[in-house]
């Protein structure tokens, strides 16, 4: 004999087809939280390490302009005493300079001429003075000229004023000091100027062969 089923079994089929597809779509949304949560915690572990990574390299920037700036401060300081050697050679030097300057100056002034002020300029000296005569005035810068110290000498004035025969002439004229490389050693002596050769001596006259004097 034939069974029929009268229980409304399409209406269960289709509340079961229901629980499965919300029980689907609830285990859709579980698993979607759960990635999001832990996309989230892993994003949250990147930009950790790399604000850890942006300290650390702001800590070794800030240690690099900590050296720079000392390195320019070094700078500064070598500059500084780099300039104050310089000086300061320059002034052993210059104070060498001045004794055999005003030693030179001495031996090249000439009777007749006296000097009245010395003023120096870098590697100018402006000189003034009196002289009896305009010979005396030449005859003193071709000694200046031939001096181991002073080179060029240039006339800038010569005029008579007073009546003092002995000092008649006032003068200025400027020299030009020879730079290091022509300047003589200071362990060498300065050579003394050059006199002129005296004249031969004149031979007695012998009287000719076979002659009785």
């Amino acid at each position: 004999m034939a069974n029929i089923n009268l229980l409304p079994w399409r209406a269960e089929r289709r509340r079961q087809r229901e629980r499965d597809f919300y029980l689907m779509l609830a285990a859709a949304a579980v698993s979607a939280v759960l990635v999001w949560l832990v996309w989230g915690w892993w994003m949250n572990q990147r930009i950790d390490d790399q604000e850890g990574r942006n300290g650390y390299l702001r800590s070794e920037i800030q240690q690099l302009e900590g050296k720079l700036k000392e390195i320019k401060d070094l700078e500064t300081t070598k500059a500084k005493l780099l300039a104050r050697k310089q000086i300061i050679e320059q002034l052993q030097a210059s104070r060498s300079q001045m004794v055999h300057l005003f030693d030179d100056l001495v031996r090249t002034i000439p009777d007749g001429v006296r000097l009245s002020s010395i003023k120096q300029t870098g590697d100018q000296l402006a000189l003034e003075g009196v002289a009896q005569a305009n010979g005396d005035v030449a005859n003193y810068m071709r000694n200046l000229d031939a001096s181991t110290w002073m080179q060029r000498s240039d006339l800038k004035k010569t005029e008579i004023k007073g009546s003092d025969k002995r000092n008649r002439y006032e003068f200025g004229l400027s020299v030009k000091l020879r730079s290091a490389e022509q300047q003589p050693s200071a362990a060498e002596p300065d050579k003394a100027p050059a006199k002129p050769d005296a004249p031969p001596t004149p031979k007695p006259a012998t009287a000719p062969a076979g002659r009785a004097p």
